[in-house]
């Protein structure tokens, strides 16, 4: 076999008869048979242990669990029970008793671990090369180094060895590894997914990550391993998301300025990085400059701040009885956290609090900001050479995220010319995590193009809505669209255009008696498409919309020309007497302009 990964594909195959878990895990087994080149792998479960997990899914319905049968990858500092949990560091590694969390929610829905992954020692890093189990090596081209810290999550998924794998992000760790790998990278808003079974490297700060194939994979993880954890202290639950700027047919990006944009001599990034932007404008966003200056002096905190303390403080008993257990890059960094007392703590806190306050204005002009994910990729040879440097400019638009409590999604954005995969970033407030994910869907499937590694073409988009959005969409097809004279009802209701669209073809429109509504009504034959625009408002102003509405319109369920649904204006079959039949125009704006 040489089916894809993705979990679209495997829940068809799933759900018509055509693939069982045991065969998967059967496939998977073969796939890993031979010597792990890229050294992706820490530990793996045996097969027998494969196939308990696949052997237990035989008496469960498919169709009840979100993730049925599909492979994961964990990252080893993640707790999976069983396996030993070693962050990297054979003399630290400790055997857990029970899966993290998060972990243990995701086999809850049907999914199979399959075994621990490779990462730059105790999460401390973003290049990969930093583990006494070797460096991970890029999954287009060994040469190169394949991001980390979250190394081996990242090619395991790119190889198709795991439809989706678990990273922390606490630097970057869970997007340079994507857009290295040709991969969507989701960190979720701090606090989404549990840490509790996860070794901390800034505790504070911390966040898994996600890595997919596609934006709704990620979203399909996401929702079933989101969730509120009361022994997690820095747990939080997922608030609903408002305003869909990710399926918007208008939006607002922050772009970097030009002089703040960096991509350290490698012009093939700059140039995919400018068609990125591009393709956000054809998608319906308008660029708006903004000044990244705040947000980079924020990034020179993470290890320039005491934030370098709470990684030492994560180890500290142990890395004071055995520091020549620690890789040395990593051994300098963590051993700097002893430099920082309590007064420089406050300091720094006082500090990024003033930075925080200015980087949030942005958000008052921009939906969602796009940015590089990192500005260039190195040798494994040159980043060893020159670990500390360049490690750095690898976090050049990462190290800023959580401090400033922000949710981001990394996408594919083409490919350099020497074949080497080149990502973007889009960052948003916290909680704007299914906003995020929709937007990379759409600039993923406008890309096009495989799914990581593998070979297999991305697959169609599917229209999720799997995390709360407190909001609702209407479909107007008459007064209330842009410009006319009722779109102020929706305006007041902070409401905000969706997008421009049609309906399925099996509807008649009518101008109804007074000249001033239509009335579109369903039809079984003799129908046509008729121009609409999908609006989205707080569910909590929806009902006084709706008792607005005076007879004989009313608001049901329209369906689109992609054969979606949606609340949408329609008309009592008894409020076309005297009507006038204006399908043959398509939509209001086209009987107006004929009408004049």
């Amino acid at each position: 076999m040489n089916i894809s990964l993705d979990i679209a594909n495997l829940r068809r195959l799933y759900q018509g008869g055509e693939l069982t878990p045991i065969a998967l895990v059967e496939e998977l087994l073969e796939r890993m048979g031979g010597e792990d080149a890229h050294k992706v792998w820490i530990s793996r479960l045996d097969a027998e242990s494969l196939r308990g997990y696949a052997k237990a899914l035989e008496d469960k319905d498919a169709a009840r669990l979100p993730l049925y049968g599909i492979p994961f990858a964990i990252k080893d500092n993640i707790d999976l029970a069983g396996l030993p949990t070693t962050a990297a560091c054979p003399a630290f590694a400790y055997t857990p008793e029970k899966h993290a969390t998060l972990v243990q929610r995701l086999i809850d829905a049907g999914a199979i671990p399959i075994g621990k992954t490779n990462l730059d020692q105790f999460a401390t890093g973003l290049n990969g090369t930093r583990s006494p189990f070797g460096a991970c090596s890029n999954a287009f081209d060994p040469d190169y180094i394949s991001g980390g810290s979250s190394s081996g999550s990242a090619v395991a998924v790119a190889l198709g060895l795991a439809s989706f794998s678990l990273g922390t992000d606490t630097a970057g760790s869970g997007r340079v590894p994507a857009a290295f790998n040709n991969l969507v990278g989701h960190k979720p808003s701090c606090g989404a997914l549990s840490t509790c079974g996860v070794v901390p490297a800034c505790r504070s700060l911390d966040a898994v990550s996600i890595f997919a194939l596609t934006a709704e994979d990620a979203e399909r993880v996401l929702a079933v391993a989101a969730g509120f954890d009361a022994e997690d202290e820095y747990s939080r639950q997922l608030a609903p998301h408002g305003f869909d700027f990710g399926r918007a047919g208008s939006f607002r990006f922050g772009v970097p300025t030009v002089r703040d944009l960096q991509f350290f001599g490698n012009a093939e990034a700059e140039r995919l990085f400018g068609e990125a932007v591009e393709r956000m404008k054809s998608l319906g966003g308008t660029p708006v400059e903004v000044d990244l200056a705040p947000f980079l002096e924020t990034a020179r905190l993470l290890y320039g701040g005491p934030w370098v303390a709470e990684r030492y403080l994560a180890i500290r008993d142990f890395f004071d009885a055995q520091p020549d257990k620690v890789f040395p890059p990593v051994r300098d960094i963590i051993g700097g956290g002893r430099e920082f007392g309590a007064a420089d703590t406050f300091s720094h806190l006082y500090k990024l609090r003033a930075l925080k306050r200015v980087c949030d204005a942005v958000w008052e002009d921009v939906d969602v900001m796009i940015t590089p994910t990192a500005g260039t990729i190195y040798r494994i040879a040159d980043m060893q050479a020159d670990p500390i440097r360049l490690n750095s400019n690898l976090g050049y638009y990462t190290n800023f995220m959580n401090l400033l409590d922000l949710a981001a999604t990394a996408v594919p954005a083409g490919f350099q010319s020497d074949g080497l995969p080149f990502g973007i970033t889009l960052i948003a407030p916290p909680h704007q995590d299914a906003p995020l994910l929709h937007l990379a869907s759409r600039m993923q499937q406008a890309l096009g193009g495989k799914l990581g590694a593998t070979g297999h073409a991305l697959p169609p988009a599917e229209m999720l809505d799997l995390l709360a959005s407190g909001q609702i969409q209407v479909a107007v097809v008459g007064a209330h669209l842009a410009g006319l004279p009722l779109n102020h009802q929706l305006a007041e209701r902070n409401a905000r255009l969706v997008r421009a669209t049609q309906t399925a073809p099996n509807y008649r429109f009518y101008a109804l008696p007074d000249g001033k509504r239509p009335g579109l009504i369903q039809v079984e034959q003799s129908g046509a498409a008729i121009a609409c625009e999908v609006w989205e408002m707080p569910a909590v102003n929806f009902g006084s919309f709706v008792a607005g509405i005076p007879a004989p319109l009313g608001i049901g369920k329209l369906r689109l020309i992609d054969g979606s649904f949606v609340n949408g204006f329609i008309c009592e079959p008894i409020g076309l007497n005297g009507a006038k039949d204006i399908t043959q125009y398509g939509g209001w704006r086209a009987w107006l302009s004929a009408a004049v």
